[in-house]
């Protein structure tokens, strides 16, 4: 049994939001799955994940120290998640490659910020292979 039912990050618009993660997220293989005025769902089969305006109608914020880590299916999808991101207004927060420190030898990982400042990572070979 998983243990995240969904995770979120908050964006400025749901439409600046599925402009940047519907390419991103399709590197993965994923699409969007469902799409409110409030929030916008992705995932393969279910929802996984979520773009969001907070639901107390304050300004959206990126969290210091957080970040989500997408699972690829191979280190071709780690690059091609980065070239997306970097491609369309994200910020490279370390480029694809080996990374000291995890567990896994061969893990090949990367990170992005996205448009709107949320810490994002991809793996492929990390702690869920």
């Amino acid at each position: 049994m998983q243990i995240i039912d969904h995770l979120s990050v908050g964006v400025p618009s749901i439409a600046n939001g599925c402009a940047f993660y519907d390419g991103l997220l399709a590197t993965l293989g994923c699409s969007r799955l469902a799409t409110t005025d409030g929030f916008a769902a992705y995932g393969k089969e279910t929802v996984d994940f979520l773009i969001m305006l907070p639901f107390n109608r304050q300004p959206y914020s990126a969290g210091n120290g957080t970040h989500i880590c997408f699972k690829a299916a191979g280190r071709e999808d780690v690059d091609a998640f980065h070239t997306f991101a970097i491609a369309n207004g994200g910020m490279c927060e370390g480029e694809p490659g080996p990374r000291d420190g995890y567990p896994n030898p061969d893990v090949h990982t990367a990170y992005v910020r996205d448009p709107f400042g949320n810490k994002l990572e991809v793996i492929f070979g990390g702690f869920a292979a």
